[in-house]
């Protein structure tokens, strides 16, 4: 069985620029490879809407499940929402049932607060999205085709993503294990790594430098959907550390 693949698009000037540090990838490759859906591709995009809509359309036809973050609140450069529905080639007009929502929200506030225009971008979505719930913050990101559109802020998106988790189609689990030592350089280890690595074709191996105060080393991780096949590399990667004179240490370095 072939895994479903999952591309995110993190939509925003602010994090090009540098102004935002974006805080959703991590969460999202993790969360996606537990579910068994592999992000294949993250790309950073700014707020420009021929790119939005033609990045879009490039990758949905590419993957399984695309994923976007940012560009969904109520200010003029949140135009995230109607350049989907442009890349749909679908009206963006009010969502009935997010409008209602908002539009109760903000009248049961105290005091209660003005549903203004706005505020009305965050409920105007592409004709025939369906809606993911927000349980921080309410205004809701939507769904339309295999495009999930959540909210940039990470704690908002983290629960937006809760919502849909049960509903995605995932496949097997991908798991991982790591090992590192403390002195080792990856020059030390390329040529025997990549020997392993022909080996475990269906194992994803990588090496990856790690500094610390104390000293620094190489961290080996494989990865993959066969936990038989991850622990047998893992258990080689350790002997051929062992030969080349270091201590190999089970997990990732702290």
């Amino acid at each position: 069985m072939t895994n479903p693949t999952a591309c995110l698009l993190i939509i925003g000037n602010e994090v090009l620029s540098g102004r935002t540090k974006d805080a959703n990838l991590q969460f999202l490759a993790t969360r996606l490879g537990e579910i068994g859906i592999p992000l294949r591709e993250a790309r950073v995009i700014p707020d420009v809407p021929q790119t939005i809509i033609d990045t879009v359309n490039e990758v949905r036809a590419k993957y399984t499940y695309v994923f976007t973050t940012g560009g969904i609140g109520p200010t003029h450069d949140d135009i995230t929402a109607e350049c989907i529905a442009k890349a749909f080639g679908v009206p963006w007009e009010p969502h009935p049932e997010a409008w209602a929502l908002l539009e109760a929200y903000y009248a049961s506030r105290e005091p209660p607060s003005e549903f203004n225009a706005a505020r009305q971008r965050m409920a105007t979505m592409p004709r025939g999205a369906s809606l993911i719930p927000n349980a921080v913050s309410v205004a809701p990101g939507f769904i339309i085709g295999n495009v999930h559109v959540m909210a940039g802020v990470p704690r908002i998106m983290q629960s937006m993503f809760e919502a849909l988790a049960p509903n995605l189609q995932g496949g097997v689990p991908v798991k991982s294990r790591a090992v590192h030592a403390t002195g080792m350089l990856e020059g030390k280890i390329a040529e025997g790594l990549g020997k392993i690595q022909q080996r475990f074709p269906e194992v994803e191996i990588g090496s990856y430098p790690y500094y610390r105060e104390n000293g620094g080393g190489v961290a080996l991780v494989a990865k993959g959907v066969d936990e038989s096949a991850i622990d047998a590399a893992i258990a080689e990667i350790a002997e051929y550390i062992k030969q080349l004179g270091f201590t190999p240490i089970a997990g990732e370095p702290s």
